[in-house]
């Protein structure tokens, strides 16, 4: 018969909690298609959370209705920016063989400032097409066949994250409850309520600062685009704010797009101006206006949001790069690693503030 008082030493329990540890994350990178955008509603759901407590108590709407509507206008948004974005990405794609006779006349200019780096320059001609093949060969596009075999599966994973976000926002005060009745006997019951409270107003206030911000960089890339004469300048904006959100990554996307867009408008070394501009605008946005707006709220260790950022990237592509900052956040905030926030960011028992 088995000792009731027994008990697992240290070094065994924390070997099993890292073998669980791996296992689930094995499991998530699997079955990738069911919890990526369950796992991207979930944090969409606590970013919206304020707002839907704000509609339900100042228009008394009532839960339902408020849960089935935040996500379809969501969906809306985005669809008008994937509409708006639209036909600069086709010009892009249409101008492809002036994109690489361009890119082939800047690096033989290149060259000669970089004698000593002659076999890579000509490693990049040649991936651009530099070696005597067809100088107007289009790139590879996904066929009809492609898109049929990828449109279920994306299809499926539009539905999953609709239905989870609106099932998540209908009954978070009851998975809220269900988690700390589950997760506090130890540290008691109100205690979890507060740090998820805490939690989903500190990803809230953070995901709405980084918007503001973002929205500004768009709008200031459009300006001096415009005022540059860049075409679709609007559009060159709206991208830029979409994809601020993915830190690193975006920033460096937008840069390449941006210098493939110059080689296409500009003429000579004038082709580098837009790209210039935007490394300009997006120096203020990461080194003075986010640290001053979002760095005085949520200060995170930049190596921890690295890490974050390197490993949700690797796990889950550019969805993890979107959830990475938000999960990190979560998982600080309910760890109580962040200092105690300020008077204006501590919740209420009830889950009812406003944006």
């Amino acid at each position: 018969m088995t000792d009731p008082t027994f008990r697992i030493d240290p070094a065994s329990r924390t070997a099993l909690i890292i073998l669980a540890a791996v296992a689930g994350f094995a499991a998530l990178k699997l079955a990738e298609d069911i919890f990526a955008p369950l796992c991207l509603a979930l944090v969409a759901g606590i970013i919206l959370s304020p707002l839907a407590d704000s509609l339900e108590r100042r228009l008394k709407l009532p839960r339902t209705p408020v849960a089935a509507a935040l996500p379809m206008l969501g969906i809306l948004a985005v669809g008008a920016l994937a509409f708006a974005l639209e036909p600069l990405v086709g010009r892009l794609v249409d101008q492809w063989p002036t994109i690489r006779w361009e890119l082939r006349g800047v690096v033989n200019d290149f060259r000669g400032f970089v004698q000593n780096l002659g076999q890579v320059g000509d490693e990049v001609q040649r991936a651009l097409g530099g070696g005597g093949g067809d100088e107007t060969a289009a790139p590879s596009i996904p066929t009809l066949t492609d898109a049929l075999f990828v449109a279920p599966r994306i299809g499926a994973q539009i539905l999953i994250f609709i239905a989870a976000l609106f099932f998540f926002l209908l009954t978070r005060s009851e998975v809220y409850a269900w988690i700390a009745s589950f997760a506090g006997r130890r540290l008691g019951r109100e205690a979890i309520l507060t740090r998820i409270r805490t939690a989903e107003r500190l990803v809230a206030v953070y995901f709405l600062t980084i918007t503001l911000i973002n929205a500004g960089l768009g709008i200031a890339l459009a300006v001096a685009l415009g005022v540059l004469g860049m075409p679709g300048a609007i559009a060159w904006g709206a991208g830029a704010a979409l994809l601020n959100f993915v830190l690193y990554v975006g920033p460096a996307t937008m840069v390449a797009a941006l210098f493939l867009g110059g080689l296409i408008v500009f003429d000579g070394w004038a082709s580098v101006l837009p790209a210039a501009i935007y490394l300009v605008l997006n120096g203020i946005e990461s080194q003075v206006v986010t640290p001053t707006f979002v760095g005085r709220r949520i200060a995170v260790n930049p190596l921890a949001i690295f890490v974050s950022l390197v490993f949700w990237l690797w796990f889950w592509g550019p969805l993890g790069g979107v959830i990475a900052i938000p999960v990190l956040v979560i998982v600080l905030a309910m760890l109580d690693i962040f200092d105690e926030p300020e008077p204006d960011m501590m919740p209420d028992p009830e889950p009812s503030e406003t944006v």
